[in-house]
């Protein structure tokens, strides 16, 4: 199954996702898709330098599933962490989606 890595920035506690040039965003559409296990290895080694910078803590690689060109979260816990905070949807990251 396809995964991706999320983590929580440092500087503002946001959720947020490693995109494929290695730079984190906040929207899981941006986030690289890491096809299997060799991938997320890969990409987990990087991300240690980030760890070490203090960029992020919290990282986590977790199952997606990729339909054309929609990205969705399997595990409960992680769509609401890519959707934003469970409060109105006036709120929070969502807002602006």
């Amino acid at each position: 199954m396809s995964q991706v890595i999320s983590a929580n920035r440092l500087s503002d506690g946001i959720v947020v996702f490693r995109a494929s040039n290695g730079a984190w965003v906040e929207q899981l559409r941006d986030a690289e898709i890491l096809p299997d296990s060799v991938a997320v290895k890969a990409a987990l080694d990087l991300v240690e330098l980030d760890i070490k910078a203090n960029h992020v803590i919290e990282v986590a690689a977790f199952d997606v599933a990729v339909k054309g060109d929609h990205v969705e979260p399997v595990h409960l816990r992680d769509k609401i962490r890519a959707k934003g905070p469970t409060i109105h949807p006036g709120h929070g990251k969502q807002a602006a989606l």
